[in-house]
């Protein structure tokens, strides 16, 4: 019997345990090699751990269960022969839908039943565990008493449901759970502040009316809003540097490149892929970048380099309905733009009242190295480059050959 003990990887340079999310197959089964046979979780995303040997698999870890980097999760004998008709485990579906919140399910005192207790497989618990059951004696019908999946939904079609008021108690996942230590360390470690201002969208939606088909379908990518928001946001990085800096200790730290993290809304939480360089990149570029790495977050594919290092942060919650809100920093970082839904309101436009579209855009910025004088002028040239595209972003030159001739 040769067995391959597989462990842990390093997802990142900082990440010392991650959290096994959900097992793809069941213990015994039979996987083939680089077969994905479970996702973990580190605080920063969400990676695949792919069998690094053909064989039958023994799991020593269970779902939910913290791991440490370089831990054996599993046992692969790599001797074992695989099973007649070449049948191996099918990896369960890695599409995520909302988790249920079917609540505990209980049973009046007159029907309740006591159950032997035994091992449940990988599926079986993790229906236990989402439905809060109380399992203490049943007789499993699978192999070697093991308590099987269909004998816990037999067990729950048995009970009846007192009602509809029903409650659920479920673990964060390890990256929301770092969240929230983040956004209450932010709240508490920084002298955060917000300033606002408002952005006239008529000249952008003008622009991206005559030629965003045509770019379409040349390029395979929209011409977005937050192309023209990432330019700009890289012109006011540029005049504005302490925006685009870090405090460290005694210490202000200031780059002269314009990483920016762009906030992506995923089934586990938010994440933000950052776009390196990207005060060196053309709209088409930017619009790209943004997709892939937005398709990778959602997808649960992203690296860990592909979420680390940005030096600032746009975060769009208008996709959502906001009206307007005060986005928080993303730390280290010390700003962060929140954009919002774009609404139809009456504004003076030479001595006239015109109905423009306008969008309320936010800073929230760290005040401990972010003067006001340049919080407010970060914002007036983002409004400035934005309600001036045709001279601050294609410099006076016919936007359609820039645009087509990418």
């Amino acid at each position: 019997m040769s067995v391959l003990e597989m462990k842990v990887p390093s997802p990142g340079e900082s990440i010392t345990e991650v959290e096994i999310a959900e097992w793809m197959v069941e213990d015994g089964d039979y996987v083939e090699k680089d077969q994905t046979i479970a996702e973990v979780d580190s605080d920063k995303a969400t990676l695949e751990l792919p069998a690094e040997e053909a064989g039958i698999i023994t799991l020593k870890a269970e779902m939910g269960d913290l791991v440490a980097v370089g831990q054996v999760v599993c046992l692969i004998d790599t001797a074992a022969s695989k099973p007649e008709g070449g049948k191996s485990s099918s990896p369960k579906s890695t599409q995520k839908s909302s988790v249920p919140s079917p609540g505990p399910v209980s049973s009046s005192p007159s029907q309740e039943k006591t159950y032997a207790s035994g091992h449940p497989s990988v599926a079986a618990k993790k229906i236990i565990v989402e439905n809060n059951i109380q399992v203490e004696h049943i007789d499993g019908t699978g192999k070697g008493g093991r308590i099987t999946k269909q004998d816990i939904l037999q067990l729950l079609a048995s009970l009846p449901e007192e009602g509809n008021r029903k409650s659920e108690i479920r673990k964060l996942s390890m990256l929301r759970r770092k969240i929230a230590s983040r956004l209450v360390t932010v709240k508490n470690e920084t002298a955060m502040l917000t300033t606002f201002n408002e952005v006239d969208m008529k000249p952008i939606m003008d622009l991206r009316a005559k030629y965003k088909d045509a770019f379409k379908e040349k390029y395979g990518v929209g011409l977005g809003f937050m192309s023209f928001f990432t330019h700009a946001c890289t012109l006011a990085l540029k005049e504005f540097p302490t925006v685009n800096s870090m405090i460290d200790g005694d210490h202000m730290i200031s780059y002269n490149f314009n990483d920016v993290g762009i906030a992506v809304s995923t089934e586990k939480g938010l994440m933000v892929p950052v776009l390196r360089n990207a005060d060196e990149m053309n709209l088409l570029e930017i619009e790209s970048k943004i997709k892939e790495l937005a398709i990778k977050a959602r997808d649960g594919k992203i690296s860990i380099e592909e979420i680390t290092g940005g030096t600032f942060t746009i975060t769009n919650g208008g996709v959502f309905g906001s009206m307007l809100s005060t986005p928080i920093i993303n730390p280290p970082q010390s700003a962060i733009l929140g954009m919002h839904n774009i609404v139809q309101r009456p504004v003076a436009i030479d001595g006239k009242v015109e109905i423009r579209p306008i969008m309320y855009v936010a800073l929230s910025y760290d005040h401990r190295i972010i003067d006001g004088k340049d919080s407010v002028g970060f914002l007036v040239k983002v409004k400035e480059v934005l309600e001036n595209p045709e001279e601050m972003v294609f410099h006076g030159k016919d936007p359609k050959k820039i645009l087509m001739n990418y």
